[in-house]
């Protein structure tokens, strides 16, 4: 009955999301629901208090800041002009004749230096438009483009990416976000590559069909009342904040952090691991430097500094909310009987393997929350010390577990009902039947081709 509770719960949860209810609300009413058809009704409102609240409590305690400074730099970079200059620096570097590159270079180098996917999306939308209607391409393709940029290799695959996803397992396997460089970067390469060269081949078929840009009543979601950007930024200025991103990533990664001594901090505090935590504050001080610098560098030309602060940390709490959210609900599922059997299935399942064992749950987990970030947590708070055990068991390197985690998350969360897909439809202007075939072959099936790749190289030579 606990098995069959939990599975009720979660296909509604899945139809509840894709219908558009805020998981702020779906995500306890479905835990809820799974306690009280499990029979456990009388500890329905201790498993609320304690357990759900408890694990979304402890989440928000260790990535908040992580999502309110990543969404602060996102709008500075949005309001300072920046974003605005990089994009238009990429059109005229490659032009209207490599279209889709354009746009998913575009989307890549600001989702890579930190910036929002959201933020990203409705800043290269515009352009995206113009681009696709001068080229006469059509603007159904317009939501791959965005996505395969935005939604895949600068999120999950490419070393020292300061994306929530990459971060999310740094204190579970004592990693930071270089986590096996090497095979990040092939992974992203084969995203990148094969997911450009699908596109190019629908703007080729596209073309010899006859089809051009299109009959479009722009009913997009309108940006307008968007206060415009700033004085308009060079473009080696504009990457600065980009490169400080990553550079200060790096920089305290693989230099300062590991040339001090903090077992200092673990007498003072004992519940804090440095070796676990460090990753975590190496992204924090790059994406405050960068945002300190922004504001320092372009104080004369805001237009309204104090509504871009606010704007950009009012903005991180619905995400942070909504993943802690599907967190709690993890917690409580995870609470019950039915919960272990499912687990000791899914642990069991490859023994030999356990890198296609936490894939396969990273995927499902992902592919029900219609969330990488959601279904990663979950996944992680319920089953992240089994596989550090069963890695260590095996002789494989916590960084291998990372980056296949990271990266099986990034597969199946765009399903019909994800958040990101219907957010960028609506930014777009367009529906699931329009775009959404596209938007899966770059955002599913490829990361899926990534992620096996990346299995098969890490089983064969380890992590590198």
């Amino acid at each position: 009955m606990s098995i069959l509770a939990i599975i009720i719960s979660l296909l509604l949860l899945m139809f509840l999301a894709y219908r558009g209810i805020s998981v702020l609300l779906l995500a306890p009413l479905m835990a809820s629901l799974a306690v009280l058809l499990s029979g456990d009704a009388a500890f329905l409102l201790p498993i609320y208090t304690d357990t759900f609240m408890g694990a979304l409590g402890n989440y928000v305690i260790q990535f908040f800041p992580l999502f309110l400074l990543g969404a602060l730099f996102g709008q500075l970079m949005a309001d300072s002009g920046a974003a605005q200059s990089i994009a238009n620096g990429i059109v005229k570097k490659l032009g209207t004749h490599h279209v889709v590159l354009t746009v998913v270079m575009a989307c890549a180098i600001l989702t890579y230096g930190g910036v929002s996917l959201f933020v990203v999306a409705f800043a290269i939308y515009p352009i995206s438009r113009e681009l696709f209607r001068s080229a006469n391409v059509p603007k159904r393709l317009i939501p791959a483009s965005i996505a395969l940029g935005s939604f895949t290799f600068t999120m999950t695959a490419l070393p020292g990416t300061p994306a929530i996803q990459n971060a999310i397992p740094i204190p579970y396997f004592e990693t930071n976000s270089f986590a096996a460089p090497g095979l990040g970067i092939i992974a992203g390469l084969i995203m990148l590559g094969l997911g450009t060269f699908y596109l190019q081949s629908r703007v080729k078929k596209a073309a010899h069909n006859g089809e051009g840009y299109g009959q479009h009543t722009e009913r997009e979601v309108d940006a307008s009342d968007e206060d415009e950007p700033s004085a308009a930024m060079p473009l080696p200025v504009a990457l600065i904040p980009i490169l400080m991103v990553i550079g200060l990533n790096a920089l305290f990664t693989y230099g300062v952090f590991p040339a001090i001594d903090l077992s200092f901090i673990s007498e003072e505090f004992e519940n804090v691991s440095p070796s676990g935590q460090s990753g975590l504050w190496a992204i924090l001080i790059a994406l405050l430097t960068a945002s300190t610098w922004l504001i320092i560098t372009r104080w004369k030309h805001w237009q309204d500094l104090k509504a871009s602060i606010n704007k950009g940390c009012l903005g991180s709490l619905l995400p942070v909310f909504n993943t802690a959210s599907e967190v709690g609900y993890g917690a409580v599922i995870a609470s019950m009987a039915g919960f272990a059997i499912i687990r000791d299935s899914v642990l069991t399942a490859f023994p030999s393997n356990p890198l296609i064992s936490e894939a396969m749950a990273m995927s499902v987990l992902a592919g029900i929350t219609g969330s990488s970030s959601g279904g990663l947590s979950i996944a992680l708070e319920t089953l992240g010390s089994e596989y550090l055990a069963m890695a260590q068991e095996a002789g494989i390197n916590p960084e291998l577990m990372h980056r296949v985690a990271t990266l099986a998350a990034g597969g199946m969360d765009t399903l019909p009902h994800s958040g990101a897909v219907i957010t960028l439809l609506a930014i777009c202007g367009l529906t699931h039947r329009q775009s959404y075939a596209n938007v899966a072959m770059v955002t599913i099936l490829l990361p899926i081709t990534a992620l096996i790749s990346v299995i098969i190289l890490g089983t064969l030579f380890g992590s590198f």
